[in-house]
């Protein structure tokens, strides 16, 4: 690619990774939330991905860090999950409580839960895509 092509890539992939993170913070308030926010992050990625076209180490350690990402995520709605259960009784109470309705810290856990969501989705189609690549190009 050319360095027009990349520079407005890694441009333009910061500004839409900065809306999928508003996405998940704000999907208790509007349309959206972790699922979509990830996805969005996840675009951010690939972009940058395509308009690198990055090698096979490259694209390796890519694969490493996005699967560690997803553990990660798992990992985190599963801690919040099992928090709920210990202080509340139930798998994935509000063990929280419940803020000023309409404000950004409102929603007790579903943020926490949202954030997990986000970076599990987005790790996940990242590491999909690098698979996808990876396999088309000969790399494994």
């Amino acid at each position: 690619m050319s360095l027009i092509v990349k520079t407005t890539a890694r441009l333009i992939s910061g500004m839409i990774f900065l809306y999928g993170i508003y996405i998940v913070l704000h999907g208790h308030l509007t349309p959206g939330g972790g699922f979509a926010g990830g996805v969005i992050m996840a675009g951010a990625f690939v972009l940058l991905i395509i308009a690198e076209d990055s090698d096979a180490t490259k694209l390796g350690r890519e694969k490493e860090m996005a699967s560690l990402l997803e553990a990660t995520g798992v990992f985190l709605f599963w801690f919040v999950g099992v928090l709920g259960l210990i202080l509340g009784g139930v798998f994935l109470i509000n063990f929280l409580g419940i803020g000023t309705p309409f404000h950004l810290v409102s929603a007790g856990t579903i943020p926490l839960i949202n954030i997990a969501i986000g970076i599990e989705v987005g790790a996940a189609l990242v590491a999909i895509f690098i698979a996808l690549i990876s396999s088309g190009r000969g790399e494994d």
